[in-house]
């Protein structure tokens, strides 16, 4: 922002000032190029505004702006309801919203549709299952197929139920877990007629 202030200035007293760039590449060895090389590796700035030094991290204080209240609303409030599974990552820290690299979800099934729309099913537990039902059709059966458990929940789909047993590791509330047990029992939180 300085740059183009300083920039303006230099326009406007003078209506004829104009900049002229020649290239001139290194292999040339122009004497007045190595000369501006070695000042330019010299010269240290010091940014006058730390928040406006660069792009990035403009853009970082603006998300972190973002995130941060609604974090906390997030998790003090409890808005997230009772039904939102929480994972972690490798390091046995909570997931939290992020704003780079796809996020700290979409990285790990950003690459399926399939797996990306049960991954969101099973962490909301709006997914086709008989804790789900129960919930809008008393009336309907929502006992699991497997016949040990009087309703289907997410938790027995994921750590007891006979029919999804392709995974071993019984650890499944980081998401590098989680993910793998849906990619194993590709059924899990699927729609009958996705499955067929």
């Amino acid at each position: 922002m300085s740059i183009l202030k300083e920039l303006r200035r230099f326009f406007v007293q003078n209506h004829g000032n104009s900049i002229k760039f020649w290239e001139c590449p290194s292999q040339y060895n122009w004497l007045l190029h190595k000369v501006v090389d070695k000042e330019t590796k010299l010269f240290k700035p010091l940014p006058q505004y730390l928040c406006k030094s660069s792009w990035d991290f403009s853009k970082k204080s603006k998300y972190n702006e973002i995130l941060s209240p609604w974090k906390m609303t997030f998790q003090a409030l409890d808005l997230k309801g009772q039904q939102f599974l929480d994972l972690y990552n490798e390091d046995n820290n909570p997931l939290e919203p992020l704003y780079a690299r796809g996020g700290a979800w979409l990285k790990y099934f950003g690459h399926s549709n399939s797996l990306c729309a049960r991954a969101m099913r099973a962490i909301t537990n709006h997914a086709p299952i008989g804790e789900y039902r129960l919930r809008f059709f008393p009336r309907e059966d929502f006992s699991c197929l497997c016949g040990n458990c009087p309703i289907e929940t997410r938790c027995h789909i994921m750590h007891e139920c006979r029919r999804y047993n392709e995974y071993w590791n019984p650890r499944r509330d980081t998401i590098g877990h989680f993910v793998l047990f849906l990619e194993f029992n590709s059924r899990a939180f699927a729609f009958e007629s996705a499955t067929t």
